[in-house]
């Protein structure tokens, strides 16, 4: 298991990778991405009991679903960083007939990738259903899911939120990335959400808060709580408060690098305030 400095590098590394990657195509969404980082690389270093290789069946290990597919830059970057495909594939990132599409796919066969996912608010539907899955295989791992603060505006959701307590899915634990900004601006702007942490009490789930989301060592503490709240009745819900664009200092607390590449002055400037750690692709 990796210590927190070697998560501190990889997460550097992430960084320089999602910056590459969006460079390059003049496409992508950077500012979720870099958001995300910590989580990303804290939950498939450290957090998740993950086994070698990788099947759709997913039997005996904790799974993840990606529902704010556009955050995939961050996704693509760390699942090849932990050995799921070649480093150098991060290459071919929104080319033509690439496995790595702007919003994540499955009909590719990407490994790591377990559904297509872009279309806000349907990944906490089948979040739940894998979980559910694992109850009926007597499989005791658990599932994880990451969704956006502005992609609960959507309502299926709230249906599922109110399905999985109401079902007592406890072997779930979803995180929601809360950086208060979305395509078009803030979310108090756009839809104000009100308090989510009684909301999601509210409708039957214990909720655990992550003050500091961009700080590794606050992410795995706050994460082995969930753990332990896990299988006792009710669903967990992580509410990750992170800064969209973290680690790039003229992309933070903006929404207007949510889906803008950087030209190529930008680049290298994010990519010195990221300084090389592992080795690019």
């Amino acid at each position: 298991m990796p210590n927190t400095q070697e998560l501190k590098d990889l997460t550097t590394q992430v960084r320089r990778d999602i910056l590459r990657m969006v460079h390059k195509v003049n496409s992508g969404h950077p500012g979720g991405s870099l958001g995300c980082a910590e989580f990303f690389v804290a939950l498939y270093q450290d957090i998740m009991d993950r086994k070698e290789g990788f099947d759709m069946d997913g039997i005996g290990e904790d799974l993840f679903f990606l529902s704010n597919g556009h955050i995939s830059p961050v996704f693509y970057s760390v699942l090849a960083r932990s050995g799921y495909f070649p480093v150098e594939e991060l290459n071919t990132f929104r080319l033509i007939d690439s496995r790595l599409q702007g919003h994540p796919t499955t009909h590719e066969g990407l490994p790591g990738v377990r559904i297509a996912s872009g279309s806000l608010g349907q990944g906490m539907s089948v979040a739940i259903g894998a979980a559910q899955a694992k109850k009926l295989n007597n499989d005791s791992h658990l599932v994880y899911s990451l969704h956006g603060d502005g992609e609960l505006q959507e309502g299926q959701n709230w249906e599922a939120i109110m399905y999985a307590a109401a079902n007592k899915v406890d072997n779930l634990i979803s995180t929601v990335d809360l950086n208060g900004q979305q395509i078009d601006g803030s979310t108090d702007d756009v839809l104000a959400m009100g308090d989510l942490k009684a909301k999601f009490e509210a409708f039957g789930w214990t909720v655990v808060e992550i003050d500091k989301g961009n700080d590794i060592e606050a992410i795995l503490e706050g994460m082995a709580k969930a753990k332990s709240l896990a299988g006792k009745g009710k669903p967990v819900c992580v509410l990750l408060k992170t800064i969209m664009g973290h680690g790039v200092d003229f992309m933070m607390y903006t929404h207007a690098w949510h889906g803008k590449a950087p030209n190529d002055e930008q680049l290298e400037n994010g990519l010195q305030q990221n300084p090389e750690t592992l080795g690019d692709y």
